[in-house]
């Protein structure tokens, strides 16, 4: 049987678009991006950062109460909770930079100049850092990482530290295996007709790249300042009740942050970009007349 649109004849759909309508519907998107002025960019990325650092706090916070539980079970509630993130960006309207390699499409069909697609990113990313940073300086200033004993505060620092230490090239493919993932959330989430479509599309891609340890530049952006900040900030009280000191974390950096996150970036960028926008481009969309 031949495929046919989710909207019937003079209708209203209700199915899932098909694949060919999702590329079109992504690539309309990238066009409408680009076109947005700078302070709209920049605004949208903030409320991304600020989003997907919501999301970490989450997960941090669900993971520091997961000790009896296999660590793959632990990781797959991790991913679920941390999925909340994306959920806020897609639904309540937001910029991504990680998403937003799928703009790839809108410039390869020339919707778009690869100068505007590059405008576009830089903006959105300059947004996404002072989200996260800016996520990360108010939690810490909340004193969030002193509940339960301070384990919250202990979680944080192990997953930074953990972030930390991950070498160059083993960074960069868990970095493009994550946005993948990620891109592959968004483009399904163009095919959705309801908000509980959307929600249902993103949780299993983003709750599989946490389960899997692989690596979010902008998530890292919120984990590892957040990290810093406790072990050059937090209070002797802390230190106390968890039992350790700030100098037990001697890998946790910042020439190490910053190593992060420019590696994860490039592999966000190349996996998202190349390995699902390229692709669907190339598949739907690189014969249209």
């Amino acid at each position: 049987m031949a495929e046919t649109s989710g909207k019937p004849p003079g209708g209203i759909g209700v199915d899932a678009l098909l694949p060919l309508e999702m590329a079109l519907a992504c690539e309309t998107a990238g066009a409408a991006k680009a076109g947005r002025d700078a302070l709209t960019l920049i605004v949208l990325g903030l409320l991304a950062g600020a989003f997907i650092a919501f999301g970490a706090i989450f997960m941090t916070t669900v993971l520091s109460g997961s000790s009896g539980l296999p660590w793959g079970v632990a990781r797959l509630l991790a991913g679920i909770v941390f999925s909340l993130g994306l959920i806020l960006v897609i639904v309540g309207g937001a910029e991504l930079f990680t998403g937003d390699s799928l703009m790839i499409v809108a410039c390869a069909s020339r919707r778009i100049t690869a100068a505007a697609l590059l405008r576009a990113w830089l903006l959105v990313y300059a947004g996404n850092i002072a989200g996260a940073m800016g996520t990360a300086a108010l939690v810490f200033l909340a004193g969030q990482h002193g509940f339960s004993g301070g384990a919250v505060g202990k979680t944080a620092l192990a997953i930074a530290t953990t972030k930390a230490v991950l070498p160059t090239a083993q960074l960069f493919f868990l970095a493009m295996l994550c946005n993948v993932l990620v891109c592959l959330a968004v483009w399904m989430s163009f095919g959705a007709r309801s908000v509980a479509d959307k929600v249902v599309v993103i949780v299993p891609p983003v709750a599989a790249f946490v389960a899997a340890g692989f690596e979010h530049s902008i998530a890292n952006l919120y984990l590892l300042p957040y990290g810093l900040a406790l072990k050059a900030w937090a209070g002797p009280e802390f230190w106390a009740a968890i039992g350790q000191s700030a100098s037990d974390y001697p890998e946790l950096t910042m020439s190490a942050t910053l190593h992060n996150i420019v590696v994860s970036t490039i592999g966000n960028l190349a996996g998202g970009s190349l390995m699902v926008g390229a692709v669907y481009w190339f598949v739907y969309l690189r014969q249209r007349a």
